[in-house]
């Protein structure tokens, strides 16, 4: 199998001034990938800015004998976001991959959670995923290239006690994968969304320290190299963690036709229950169309039967 190499591309990986996001982008510069360390340098919870742990980045890649840049933009800025853009295009001329990785945490249950817990937790995970995206997106068009991550997590796709704006966000940015994997496919822009599960800052205090030990974030990183590769999938949740890697897919039931005017009632709906919710076959679908296909073959079904 021949090695994944970046030759000539440029990354820009944000939140990556440590963490997952700093395994991501030395990875990517031991590969041969001229990256952008993008880190507000704030705390866990968002607020304060030190461009300190990017500097620091940086001159990792660049002792390795690789090329690197560091940008203290905020994500959830749009002024900021264009500023990073254009001092990547100044210094590098075009733009290959993105790896939406930048978080913050506000956890609380949901009767004490304020407004502005939701509003910052969602500007910087879903806000602070489609402003880099969408700056770079014509950029990638004319190119016909690119390779995007989001980052979801298992509180988007699951749920988690203390994490409803956490989890509003995560599941958003698959909502963004779901379209753009089918608006970028003409210009060979592949997106994709890997769903981790490692110890960093977010995470230390959740877990006992023999489990944080196997959950280091290196162990991430090789399955996200493999989504902004080449010849990369489009459209899929990775997860990983430990070294061990898994697909993650919405699914839908087969289902059932109930009825129409007048027979379609709430009781007709109850009693068709267990056939609506057989998981016996589930089908994982590409696009929207495929969700209104299933619904009117069952209506086919019917009609044939009639």
């Amino acid at each position: 199998m021949s090695a994944i190499r970046f030759d000539d591309r440029v990354a820009i990986v944000t939140g990556s001034g440590g963490g997952l996001g700093r395994e991501h982008a030395l990875e990517l510069a031991r590969r041969g990938a001229k990256v952008v360390i993008n880190d507000l340098g704030g705390s866990l919870d968002g607020t304060g800015d030190n461009s300190d742990a990017a500097m620091a980045v940086v001159e990792e890649i660049k002792a390795m004998g690789g090329q690197a840049i560091a940008n203290g933009s905020s994500v959830a800025d749009e002024a900021g976001v264009e500023k990073m853009i254009a001092d990547t295009m100044q210094e590098f001329g075009r733009i290959d991959v993105i790896i939406a990785n930048a978080g913050i945490l506000r956890d609380k249950s949901f009767s004490k959670m304020t407004v502005q817990d939701i509003d910052l937790v969602l500007a910087v995970h879903l806000r602070g995923s489609f402003l880099p995206v969408h700056a770079a997106w014509n950029i990638m068009k004319e190119q016909n290239y690119g390779r995007i991550v989001v980052t979801t997590s298992s509180t988007g796709l699951y749920g988690n006690f203390g994490q409803a704006n956490y989890g509003a966000g995560k599941l958003g940015v698959v909502g963004m994968m779901n379209s753009l994997k089918i608006e970028g496919a003409k210009n060979n822009i592949k997106i994709n969304a890997v769903c981790p599960i490692a110890a960093t800052r977010m995470t230390e205090g959740l877990m006992p320290q023999a489990m944080l030990d196997n959950l280091k974030p290196e162990y991430v990183t090789p399955g996200v190299m493999n989504l902004v590769k080449e010849d990369a999938p489009t459209g899929m949740i990775l997860s990983a963690g430990a070294g061990a890697f898994s697909m993650a897919q919405i699914v839908e039931t087969n289902g059932a036709f109930v009825g129409q005017g007048e027979a379609l009632t709430a009781e007709a709906v109850a009693a068709k229950w267990d056939e609506i919710t057989d998981t016996a076959t589930q089908t994982h679908f590409d696009s929207g169309a495929g969700h209104g296909g299933n619904i009117f073959a069952r209506l086919q079904e019917a009609a044939a039967k009639a």
